[in-house]
């Protein structure tokens, strides 16, 4: 018998090192030039490539247990749906991991070691153009090696988003449409924002909504918003986030800012919270775009979000929220 323990396809909140401890580990150590400043290519393989192109990336193998393990490196395949970014079982291949080699495919890795391995991925000449979606996968087994008994399989990988086509990279883009106040089953209000991926990329959104103009000059948050969504390119989802149930209904100024990569895009709209279940959708004032935040003000902004506790309530006079081979570039082991 062979039993998945633990698979994990690393996502945007956890994924700087891809870690699991005490076990097999799988990170990315290099990523384009051209998209250094792109938090994505980072902890992700996202390129865009011409057919007849050939790129290469280095990845770190880490074995934070006490034994020596056994590990098979390899690609898969990998799908977007329903806002879950989806590696596929076993070695189920695709388009893109047929264009994937993982040298070497095969290590024994020490306890506490870490090694490195070389993802190629060579695009055919006649390839289709479009996004393309797969993971590299670091897969260690243990249990009976006699057959019998219960065989126990976990594996870490790397996504792989790679478009395909002529000319430079299809932008990324996407729209905050509306904006629905909500209660859960247990009385918390929520936000639901329906964001729609308008442009040629997948995205990994992550962001926060703020309230003001509440009730006696009210402000609150930043709430985090739910964390680990993925958009296909054309696909509309909603993003949830919920709020301190001390909060009262309303009305409220809410908004929504939401970022994927170098892309941010907020939506505002007055809501109140019903008693109970869902109110009416409300459209957004207009979608912005903000420029990305400089290192300074994100590393203030991080701070902020550490003590939403203590800022879920002020007043609105004190409202104020400050605010082809390529060359590739080191990525550091934590982001």
């Amino acid at each position: 018998m062979i039993l998945a323990a633990a698979v994990s396809v690393a996502a945007p909140s956890n994924a700087g090192a891809q870690e699991q401890p005490g076990g097999i580990g799988l990170r990315l150590v290099e990523a384009p030039v051209a998209a250094k400043d792109d938090p994505r290519a980072r902890i992700y393989i996202v390129d865009h490539l011409a057919p007849g192109a050939v790129i290469e990336r280095r990845v770190e193998v880490s074995n934070s247990t006490t034994t020596t393990h056994h590990v098979s490196l390899y690609a898969g395949a990998a799908t977007i749906h329903d806002g879950t970014f989806v590696g596929a079982a076993g070695r189920t291949s695709n388009e893109l991991s047929g264009w994937a080699r993982v040298t070497p495919g095969e290590i024994e890795i020490a306890a506490g070691e870490k090694l490195i391995a070389t993802i190629a991925i060579a695009v055919p000449h006649d390839a289709a153009p479009g996004e393309q979606y797969g993971v590299v996968w670091a897969e260690a087994r243990s249990g009976a090696a006699d057959g019998g008994g219960v065989v126990q399989v976990s594996r870490v990988g790397i996504r792989l988003y790679v478009s395909v086509g002529p000319g430079g990279p299809p932008a990324p883009d996407f729209t905050v449409e509306s904006l629905t106040a909500a209660r859960s089953s247990a009385g918390e209000p929520m936000v639901k924002a329906t964001v729609r991926n308008t442009g040629g990329r997948a995205l990994d959104l992550n962001g926060n909504l703020l309230l003001s103009d509440g009730p006696g000059g009210l402000s609150a948050g930043p709430f985090p918003a739910d964390l680990g969504r993925t958009l296909a390119v054309g696909d509309t989802q909603t993003i949830a986030i919920t709020l301190d149930n001390r909060l009262p209904a309303g009305p409220w100024h809410a908004r929504v800012s939401l970022e994927s990569g170098l892309t941010e895009r907020h939506g505002e709209a007055s809501i109140t919270f019903p008693p109970s279940g869902t109110a009416a959708a409300v459209a957004v004032q207009g979608p912005g775009s903000a420029p990305r935040w400089p290192v300074p003000a994100a590393l203030g902004f991080t701070l902020a979000l550490g003590l939403v506790g203590l800022r879920h309530f002020r007043r609105a006079r004190a409202r104020s929220f400050a605010r082809g081979r390529r060359p590739v570039a080191p990525v550091a082991s934590h982001v």
